[in-house]
């Protein structure tokens, strides 16, 4: 008979009659009613009035009743805590009782009742089924370590249970092992400060050797853990990719994505000289095709995944382009997503292909679908160069089915290939104008209105074609009113006499008529301009426009780094650091790929830092070069600071004022204008943000003559990104002024000159305090030296990470854009010491948790040493004192916003490993300014 019967009742008074089962003296009858109890608890009938009855059969042998005793007191035990006390004698009994299955119960349900008064008495109990014979018991304690960390972390760490696991790391069972990784990864995650999984060969031997042995969700574990290790050199790295490519070809797809994302962290240690890199290479293609034969919803996660390879490492699924073609029965999300990866492994060889399917995908019936097929082909255009014959004939093809969405798509990218190949294809337009009619998309209009523009002059009737749309300019989108605007003053410039009385009535439209400010804006600049100096208006509408780059899309270098950290997890789904989209402290944790090795650099990815540049400062260069359109409305390109910041409204990162009349400066073709050499002094701070500012009397000017420490030069732009143009670079301190020194060198076959640059907003206000200076024009081959004086009073906006700081370079040939790490010890102040007695009330006023520790490893200096290195770096000592027989240091600095940082450093002599404690009211610098010890003190 089925367990139904417990879920049916036609008596009265149920709790009463319950009350007399429970207590009956036949089993039976009592495991009869306790099965009543939970079902009635299950549809959410409060039984919690029986828990006296029911915690008194915990005392039997029979291993079913007892798990139902268990179920129960879960689920009640917080809503009556005094009543649940009753409960741990009986747990302190069952976890010494002979049956493995009831020890292991025990201190499973020990661990699932989170009530506070119990939790000191199950810590005995708990110690011992750590440290139990059998390996079942030992597997569910270690898992119960972590939950009860997450009730009392404190009486964990008192007890001394994290050392207890870290113990079970070596355990000889391999499910043992994998618990107590997943619970020291689960404490590790909700505290990223504590070093809890201090990883070593020798512990990375053990978990490979638990691998083989392990279940699936075990060896997920395992490999996970694994991920978060750095080998030290490329050897290791390739000991353990070997040991791990066997879980490629599990039959869990979690376990081949945890495999995976292990390779692909690891490979970036791999020189690609290696014969076993190439290998790799090959066996990584096969899992990542099977993961593609399973039900939709895998298939879903398994190409998002695939898409971040494919951005990664292209050369691993470069000869598997068939299996991404769309299946007549997919669902429209894996359609769509086979579709952006087809797009992302086009290349000469296999381009034929690819055009053939995404015309067949042209014709489909799902409207969707039919689109992004159309928009596909586009960017295959922009992608292959050779294509784009092929690609333009497809869409004029696809034009003639006269499919009204389909036109449109297709005339929305056949704009984007005039922008790519201008005077290439301009044939096609007339067969585009005789479509105009049926364009009734926002997009689709004005991408037609723009080529009407662009190429009036071709056009014989371009005026009245604009004009058409001109009768019902107040219905139009915003999109095609500001477009129709531009193509009109555009046509204008080309043919004056003809069309005067339009570009009038289409000026007072846009100024008089309309309600919409960027409107209005563009329409009054229009005016201005042509009222006042029609040549400079037509330097400026029909300037030579930059080429769109062939992969507009793809994710920012930093960010694809960290999400190949997450392959397999729901960041990689979302292609969002966790931080994104997970409230509280778990998804601060930021994780990047290993530094590469010499040998390693990728020719594909040629914004790499030299071997030579620290890993804390691997620039990246942002935008693909020649994305220039969204980009130049990313980067707020004003003159050098010369003053405080102007008061902005709170606009998201990225916007920025048009009209500020920083744009025109910077890009402002060959009337550039040089701005005036900043004001104010370079070591000038920003105002202070410290409760500290009132103690000291900053007002006594010139720092100590100090010289901190400077890193040698990094390739920040490579010339492959920039046109020909090579920018190395690093930041000195010198006498408390900041300054940027540049290495430019002339790669290109022209002459470069009109030099400019400016930085983004920035967490610490870093600002150019004068122009850059290059005196001559930069012929061909030819390198400059220069120092570029920067100030801490620009506009201020936190960025990720903190020190990050995002670069605009302009000469006669374009603009170029990279970002760079700043070390944050060049924002280190001489006036940085601190006097004692306010040393020791500031420690005691910040609060204990705005402290974070961490562990200087390999630096074999003794502390007068130390103490002497830091302070020409502006890191003062402020007392030193020896407590059985360790040196502790205790220091201070300021930096140039304001923010008091405080340390204790710890070092015994003869220990190269030195213990570094600091408290900030701002914790988040914490962790740069430990990077900033480091490269002080190993440099």
């Amino acid at each position: 008979m089925t367990d139904s019967k417990y879920f049916t009742t036609t008596k009265k008074g149920e709790i009463f009659e319950l009350k007399a089962e429970l207590n009956s003296d036949k089993k039976e009858k009592k495991k009869e009613a306790v099965k009543k109890v939970i079902a009635s608890m299950t549809v959410g009938k409060d039984v919690s009035a029986l828990f006296p009855d029911v915690v008194n059969c915990m005392q039997t042998d029979n291993l079913e009743l007892k798990k139902l005793v268990y179920l129960y007191l879960m689920n009640y035990a917080k809503s009556q805590p005094d009543m649940a006390i009753m409960a741990v004698n009986t747990f302190v009994k069952d976890c010494e009782d002979p049956n493995p299955l009831i020890r292991a119960l025990a201190v499973r349900t020990m661990g699932c009742i989170r009530v506070d008064k119990i939790t000191e008495y199950l810590c005995e109990p708990l110690r011992k089924c750590l440290k139990d014979e059998d390996p079942y018991v030992r597997k569910t304690a270690a898992v119960c370590v972590a939950k009860l960390h997450d009730i009392n972390a404190q009486l964990v760490e008192d007890q001394g249970f994290l050392d207890t696991l870290k113990d079970l790391i070596s355990d000889s069972n391999p499910m043992v092992v994998a618990n107590a990784v997943a619970a020291l990864s689960e404490i590790a995650e909700s505290h990223p400060s504590s070093n809890l999984l201090d990883l070593n060969p020798q512990s990375i031997n053990k978990l490979l050797t638990a691998l083989n042995e392990c279940t699936e969700w075990g060896q997920i574990f395992i490999l996970d853990c694994l991920a978060n290790y750095t080998p030290k050199d490329d050897r290791e790295a390739q000991s353990i990719c070997e040991r791990v490519t066997p879980r490629l070809s599990h039959a869990n797809s979690a376990v081949v994505l945890s495999a995976v994302k292990v390779l692909m962290k690891f490979m970036e240690m791999l020189s690609k000289d290696l014969d076993y890199y190439g290998t790799l290479l090959k066996k990584l293609a096969p899992p990542l095709v099977t993961l593609l034969s399973a039900e939709p919803e895998l298939q879903y996660v398994a190409l998002r995944n695939i898409n971040l390879i494919v951005q990664k490492r292209p050369e691993i699924l470069k000869h598997e382009m068939k299996v991404f073609f769309v299946k007549y029965n997919d669902p429209i999300y894996v359609k769509l997503e086979k579709l952006d990866i087809m797009i992302r492994l086009a290349s000469q060889a296999n381009i034929a292909q690819v055009l053939a399917e995404l015309k067949e995908y042209a014709t489909e019936v799902d409207v969707d679908f039919v689109r992004k097929a159309v928009r596909a082909i586009g960017r295959c255009a922009i992608k292959v160069e050779q294509s784009a014959e092929r690609c333009v004939s497809t869409l004029l093809d696809l034009i003639q089915t006269k499919v009204n969405y389909v036109v449109q798509e297709a005339i929305v990218v056949i704009k984007d290939i005039f922008r790519k190949y201008p005077n290439k294809y301009e044939s096609v337009i007339a067969t585009l104008c005789e479509n105009l009619d049926s364009l009734d998309e926002p997009e689709a209009r004005a991408a037609m209105i723009w080529i009407v523009g662009e190429y009036a002059e071709r056009i014989d009737n371009a005026d009245e074609l604009l004009e058409s749309f001109l009768e019902g300019f107040h219905d139009e989108s915003t999109q095609v009113q500001l477009q129709l605007l531009t193509a009109i003053v555009k046509l204008f410039l080309k043919k004056p006499t003809e069309t005067q009385e339009l570009v009038q009535q289409v000026l007072s439209l846009a100024t008089q008529d309309s309600d919409n400010p960027d409107l209005r804006d563009r329409g009054y600049i229009y005016w201005r301009l042509l009222s006042t100096d029609p040549v400079a208006a037509k330097e400026v509408v029909l300037a030579e426009k930059p080429l769109i780059s062939e992969e507009t899309d793809l994710i920012e270098p930093t960010l694809l780094d960290e999400l190949i950290c997450y392959i397999g997890t729901l960041a990689s789904v979302y292609h969002k650091p966790p931080g994104a989209f997970v409230e509280g402290g778990r998804g601060a944790v930021h994780k990047s790929l290993p530094p590469r090795t010499a040998s390693s650099e990728s020719t594909e990815s040629p914004e790499t830092a030299p071997a030579g540049a620290p890993s804390g400062e691997q620039p990246d260069v942002i935008p693909a070069q020649g994305d220039l359109l969204g980009d130049l409305l990313n980067l707020d390109l004003g003159p050098p600071v010369s003053g405080p910041p102007l008061a902005t409204s709170s606009v998201q990162m990225g916007a920025v004022d048009l009209l500020g009349g920083g744009l025109d400066s910077l890009i402002g073709g060959p009337n550039f204008v040089t701005p005036p050499a900043a004001t104010v002094p370079a070591n000038l701070g920003a105002p202070m943000g410290s409760g500290l500012s009132d103690l000291f009397d900053l007002t006594s000017g010139v720092g100590t003559l100090s010289g901190s420490y400077v890193a040698p030069k990094a390739i920040w732009l490579p010339a492959m990104k920039a046109k020909g143009l090579e920018i190395l670079g690093t930041f000195t301190r010198q006498v408390g002024s900041i300054s940027m020194d540049l290495q430019l060198t002339n790669k290109a076959l022209q002459v470069m000159t009109d030099f400019a640059i400016q930085f983004n907003r920035n967490s610490f206000g870093l600002a150019p305090a004068a122009p850059l200076q290059v005196h001559a024009p930069l012929s061909p081959n030819q390198t400059v030296e220069i120092s570029l004086p920067l100030n801490t009073v620009g506009s201020v906006m936190k960025m990720e990470p903190l020190n990050n700081l995002q670069v605009a370079v302009k000469n006669n040939i374009d603009v170029f854009y990279f970002s760079t790490l700043y070390p944050l010890h060049i924002l280190f102040v001489e006036d940085g010491k601190m006097d004692r007695q306010i040393f020791l009330a500031t420690w005691k006023d910040i609060p204990n948790e705005n402290e974070a520790q961490f562990q200087i490893r390999d630096c074999p200096l003794n502390a007068e040493a130390v103490s002497s290195r830091l302070q020409s770096s502006n890191i003062f000592t402020v007392a030193k004192r020896n407590v059985e027989g360790q040196d502790m240091l205790y220091q201070s600095l300021k930096l140039t916003n304001g923010i008091w940082v405080l340390a204790e450093l710890r070092i015994q002599p003869g220990n190269p490993n030195f213990m570094l404690s600091l408290k900030c009211r701002a914790p988040e610098v914490s962790q740069h300014v430990c990077q900033a010890y480091e490269t002080i003190l190993k440099n």
